[in-house]
Order: C-alpha cells, then structure tokens, then sequence
C-alpha cells in the first residue's frame, strides 16, 4: 500500500510517522526546514515520553511522490485550493483520498442523498475547485482527534489521542476504507469505519464553531469560556442554532448541548487552535468552521444570529491582523 501525506505537519506527521511501523509504503510532502531535517536526519516521533527516529520517504513536491493508493490531505481548509494543480500527480485512477482537515469539507454534499446531493459550497470550495480537481468520489472522510505539535523541524510531538474515525460519503464499507483502517489500526491507531460520517463531523464541528471564534476574540481557554455565564451561554446559542442546521440536514446528534460544553470544560485550559494561530500570526481557519455553518443556515432557511454576530466579529479581528480573506461574495 502507497500512502503519501501531503502536509506533513503536526497531524499529517504523526500519522505518517505511525504508519511507517507497518508495511505501508510512506512518502511524506513538506518544505523548508521541516522537509531538510526529515531528509538529513529521519522524522523524529516523541510519543509518551519515548522518542523514536522513522525514515519515510520524504520529497518536496507531488512529481517526486508520483501516484499513490492514498492520499492524506491534513493542510489547513482555506490552503487547499491553492495546491490543487499541483497535487494532481498524486492521483491515479483509483487513488483515495483521506480528508484530515477539520471543519466542514468540500464534498459533504456528495452522495448524500436528498434534496442537496451534489451541492456545492462556496464557503469552503470557491468555484468549485476542489470538487473539480480533487473530484468527490476519492474522498473518504477522516474526523482527527489527537493533538499533536512540531516542536522543531523533523520533529513530531503527540500530545493526546488517538483515533481517526474513518466513513465514505455515502456510508459504505468499501474495500478501500476497510484496507485503510486496517494499516491504521496495525499502526497502534484506532480507525473505526462509521456509516454516518457526517454525524462525526457535526459533533467536532459544534465545539469548534463556537469556542474557536470566542477564545479567539476573549483570549480565553476552553475551561473559562465553558464555565464562564455569558461565554457559556453565547457558545451554547451558537450550538443550538448549529445543532438546527444539522438535524434539517439529517444528523444525529449523539450527546445534548450541555454534556457537549462540559466536555470542553473537562479539557481545562486548553488554547483553541485559532487563538493559537492568531497569537503566532498564521492564517486563521474561519470559513470552514463558522462560514460554512453560515451557508448551511441560508440552505435550509434556518435564522444563525449568534453565529452571524460572531463570524462578522471574528472575521474583522483577522482581517485586521492580516491573517484572513474573506470568501467571494456571490
């Protein structure tokens, strides 16, 4: 099996770092120092207070990879469509592609059946780039639980977790799903294969589209934000109302609100991934967690108060500090 891992930063890393204990073929895509250190010195894994030295296959660009069985995309949302073009030679005609990105993807209209199978998000796929060139039907969704971090070039540092639920769009048990969850699992990672991946979307998505923007905008860990009256009441708002779109849409929420914000408050103080962005100054991830929640809501005709008052917020904040572009207007 030829796994290649286009991004190989912190999740992309471990999860080639831990596929590279099997009989997976690994080829890893990076850049800069990263990219030189893994060359010159191995992909260092410290995991669990263990420091272990890998040796992927580690190039610079898609020709260097040339075709592969599967591909990891685990880049941030909004940087995919600029590196579609140039993904291309990755992709043979039977090639799959495992979307690690957080947030809602490109393809979850396809093979949904229903009134929408098929649409398109602008929000998080202006012009319908990735649809065209990466194309749906390769995509097998990936819901990413483990925090992980690069601490220096070459290196990948797990932090927590370890499971990667696994689902294709149309929820079959499909060979190539199976046989990926397979090498996953043989990894030490647990990859169950879900028939209802979008319900595991929603439930990550629920916390992300509010403590996210709101931790961004206060500065506040997920502890104060979820125990704190108004940052508690705000967040829970915003996940009524993301909880509205979703059910119109089908899913199925597993757990209530309220259990949902104390899980967030069990993880103490924790940074969110978009204050930790803005703080070191990096493009922040807003349109595949909040804008496209929004979308959702104009969809299926469902008022987003709360959401729109802090997508407005969050989107001025980043554009101030020049890490955001907004999408195109329609």
């Amino acid at each position: 099996m030829k796994v290649c891992v286009f991004g190989a930063g912190a999740i992309g890393g471990y999860m080639g770092a831990k596929l590279c204990t099997t009989d997976t073929e690994v080829t890893l895509i990076a850049r800069g120092p990263h990219l030189e250190a893994m060359q010159t010195h191995g992909l260092r894994l410290i995991e669990g207070g263990a420091e272990t030295t890998l040796h992927p296959r580690a190039v610079a660009s898609a020709e260097e990879a040339g075709p592969q069985d599967y591909v990891i995309i685990s880049l941030k949302a909004h940087s995919v469509p600029m590196v579609v073009d140039v993904m291309q030679p990755l992709f043979g005609p039977d090639t799959a592609i495992i979307w690690a990105v957080n947030g809602v993807p490109w393809w979850y209209f396809h093979a949904c059946g229903g009134e929408h199978d098929g649409r398109r998000l602008e929000s998080v796929d202006p012009g319908g780039v990735q649809w065209t060139g990466l194309k749906p039907e390769r995509a097998i969704g990936c819901v990413v639980y483990p925090a992980c971090e690069v601490p220096e070039p070459g290196v990948i540092e797990h932090i927590a977790g370890d499971r990667f639920t696994l689902g294709e769009p149309g929820g079959e048990k499909t060979e190539r799903i199976e046989a990926f969850s397979k090498a996953m699992i043989a990894a030490g990672l647990k990859a169950p294969v879900r028939p209802r991946i979008r319900d595991e979307i929603w439930v990550k998505l629920w916390g992300n589209l509010c403590f996210n923007p709101i931790s961004a905008l206060t500065h506040a860990t997920l502890d104060v934000i979820a125990t704190e009256p108004g940052t508690r009441a705000l967040a829970r708002n915003m996940m009524v109302e993301a909880q509205t779109i979703g059910e119109k849409l089908g899913v199925k929420f597993p757990v209530s609100v309220d259990k949902r914000i104390d899980g967030a408050a069990a993880v103490g103080a924790h940074k969110t991934s978009m204050l930790q962005d803005l703080e070191r100054e990096r493009p922040m991830e807003i349109d595949a967690l909040i804008t496209a929640v929004q979308e959702m809501g104009q969809l299926t005709e469902t008022p987003t108060p709360h959401i729109d008052a802090i997508l407005a917020l969050i989107q001025q904040r980043a554009e101030s500090a020049g890490l955001y572009t907004r999408p195109p207007a329609d």
